[in-house]
């Protein structure tokens, strides 16, 4: 009789994207949270007239 035993490794590859995508949200929103909204209109108001959508 011949048994297999069957080990799985701890894979990083979907843990590292995930902790990076967190991050990155809550870099987000900490920084848009203290930015004054006049900065944060014109910032997004210059995104759209450089992707050619229409803001107006």
């Amino acid at each position: 009789m011949t048994t297999t035993t069957k080990t799985r490794a701890i894979s990083t590859s979907r843990f590292v994207p995930a902790v990076f995508a967190v991050a990155l949200g809550a870099a987000l929103i900490t920084l848009t949270g203290h930015v004054q909204a006049a900065a944060l209109h014109d910032a997004a108001h210059d995104v759209r007239h450089a992707t050619g959508f229409p803001c107006h």
